[in-house]
């Protein structure tokens, strides 16, 4: 994938209407503070155009961009953030719950998962309901420069046993210093917006 242009296009919070985008939307999903931003702004090829904060839980909105006006890249909020109260909690997993039911263009969701630790509840939980929902995520072990290289494949494992995830479960280590990884997830999205382009023409 050649990034050629990006932009935030919709920005919906809790009392907001889903956009109805023509182009295929692949969800990004993860606990606070995974690193969620940085891998968007890694695969958009900017800076800073997804906000990165050393405040877990700073994405209280589910954001939309642009990307070729091919595809849509959507940010979900962060979840499993310690501090937030227990209502603000409910709220954010009803918007991610909405979308991920009620979106009509999504293809793919991406589950983030920091590659150091153990995935959580809220983590395995995410997990299966994703999967409940007729989705098969993607889980992008975060965070890969973190660890020594020896380390990576034990770490992948542990990932997939502790999720339940089985052995088709697509599991691509990330580093967002380094951007190893990145090629593998575009690999994966030319892919999707190539199913959408060969299923327009057919149409």
């Amino acid at each position: 994938m050649i990034i050629k242009q990006v932009g935030l296009e919709t920005v919906c919070g809790i009392t907001s209407r889903l956009p109805e985008n023509i182009h295929p939307e692949v969800a990004f999903a993860g606990k606070s503070n995974v690193g969620k931003s940085s891998l968007i702004n890694a695969l958009m090829n900017r800076k800073s155009l997804a906000r990165t904060s050393a405040q877990p839980g700073k994405t209280q909105t589910i954001n939309f961009y642009n990307v070729n006006d091919a595809i849509y890249f959507v940010d979900l909020p962060g979840y499993g953030y310690a501090r937030a109260n227990e209502e603000v909690k409910a709220k954010w997993g009803r918007m991610i719950e909405n979308y991920l039911h009620r979106s009509k263009q999504l293809k793919k969701v991406f589950l983030l998962i920091d590659i150091r630790h153990t995935p959580s509840e809220n983590d395995c939980i995410m997990y299966s309901w994703i999967c409940s929902q007729g989705f098969e995520p993607i889980i992008i072990a975060t965070k890969l420069d973190k660890v020594k290289r020896s380390q990576v494949a034990k770490q992948v494992s542990q990932i997939r046993e502790t999720l339940k995830a089985g052995a088709e479960t697509i599991i691509i280590p990330f580093s967002a210093e380094t951007k190893q990884g990145r090629d593998e997830i575009y690999a994966l999205l030319d892919e999707i917006v190539e199913q959408e382009t060969d299923a327009s023409q057919t149409d």
